[in-house]
Formats: C-alpha cells, structure tokens, sequence
C-alpha cells in the first residue's frame, strides 16, 4: 500500500493556497494548512481532512509555537505561500517607511524564517517550494507600477539562494515558484489564467522535481526563469 504524502502550506485560507490545498487533497495528500485568522478560513475549513493552523508568519513567536505543535511531524512538501501587494501606488517618492518594512518583512524575511524552522522537517526527497513571482527577475524589465511589490519577490529569490546555501542539503528540491498571472484578489480578474490551471501546474512540478535536488526559478509549467 503506497503511504500518502503531507505538506505544510503557510498562507492558505484562499487564491493560490487555498487551491494548493484542494489539489493536495484531491490528489490523496495529508495536508497541514496556516491561517492569519481562522475566522477567515471557510473555504480551507470546508476541504475535508486538512489540519488547520493559526499563524501570523511576521511573529516569531507565533511561529515557534507552530514548530512546536509540529514537532515530530515529517513532511513531503513545505510550500511557503503567503505574501502581500504592498502599499498602493507604489511610489518611491510618496511611501512609508513602516509600509516598505512590512512588505519586505513579509515577502522577502518571513517565508525564510518559515523555511529556517521547518526545513529540518522536510524529507530528502521531498520538496520546499517558496511562490516566487516573474517580476522577482532582475534581468526582467518589467512592471514599474509595481516597483516595490517586484523588488521584494527579487529580494526572496536572492534570500532564497543564500539560504540553501546555508542549508547545505543539495539532496533536496529547492523550487522558487512562479503561479503564472492567476485571477485571484491580487492578480485581478484580467489575469491569464485561472487558480485551478495554476495549482494543478505547480502540483505537478513538485511531484516532478521531488528527490531531484538543487534550486530551480521555475514557472508553473515547469519552465526556467532567468534570475
């Protein structure tokens, strides 16, 4: 009998997360699943059979309580979802100093400190997959209405790299992931694609590129981006 696989999504209570969990579950995985606040989680609530969590990913001790309502458990997939658009407009010239803080602190130092205290969880052959974005590419110009939002996902890309460097575990599957432009509360209804066709894209490339080892930039379809 083929023993079922467990992931830990952080940021699920809907978009991109939520549908990550949908996919996992129709596709026979146990799923742990992070909410900011439970009371927002109807949709995650309503997938049967998925362990659902409270966590502010900006508090360290809420995530040392995490890891500690963990502890024990192994998990085939860690996929460190949640992230924020930043304040609007972004103008270098008109934005806020706590604003920058938050968006970077969330985007680009939060699913870190997530990865820091989980990846030790994370089997061999397993996958930790962060959702990185097309605009984190440096060699992309591209978005200038989005200046700040585009530099915090290329500054997780760049954390990304130096901390698997610091994980020193090459065996394991490092994915910075891009969803594709999905219609979701931040990707707008003029989007490509759809959060079904995104989920089922990434799901597959984390069953593709499990036990392979390395880091990859790659798109839900499996395609390389450039750094």
């Amino acid at each position: 009998m083929t023993v079922a696989k467990t992931a830990l999504i952080i940021g699920a209570s809907r978009g991109l997360g939520l549908g990550l969990v949908q996919r996992l579950r129709e596709d026979g995985w146990h799923v742990v699943a992070t909410v900011r606040d439970p009371a927002k989680a109807s949709a995650l609530n309503a997938v049967a059979g998925v362990q659902v969590e409270t966590l502010e990913m900006n508090s360290g001790s809420q995530l040392d309580a995490l890891q500690q309502r963990l502890k024990g458990q192994n998990f085939d997939l860690l996929f460190v979802n949640a992230g924020i658009m930043g304040p609007q407009p972004q103008d270098p010239e008109q934005v806020q100093a706590a604003d920058v803080g938050e968006l970077f602190l969330t985007n680009s130092v939060s699913p870190i400190r997530v990865a820091q205290r989980f990846a030790g969880q994370v089997r061999d052959d397993g996958v930790l997959a962060f959702m990185s974005s097309i605009l984190g590419s440096v060699s992309i110009p591209d978005a200038s209405e989005m200046c700040l939002y585009k530099a915090s996902k290329a500054a997780l890309n760049s954390m990304i790299n130096s901390f698997v460097v610091s994980l020193a575990r090459p065996q394991l599957s490092v994915l910075a992931m891009h969803p594709g432009w999905v219609k979701t509360d931040m990707g707008g209804e003029g989007a490509d694609i759809d959060v079904l066709t995104s989920t089922r894209g990434m799901l597959a490339q984390v069953k593709a590129n499990a036990g392979k080892g390395g880091l990859q930039f790659i798109d839900y379809k499996g395609d390389a981006l450039v750094w």
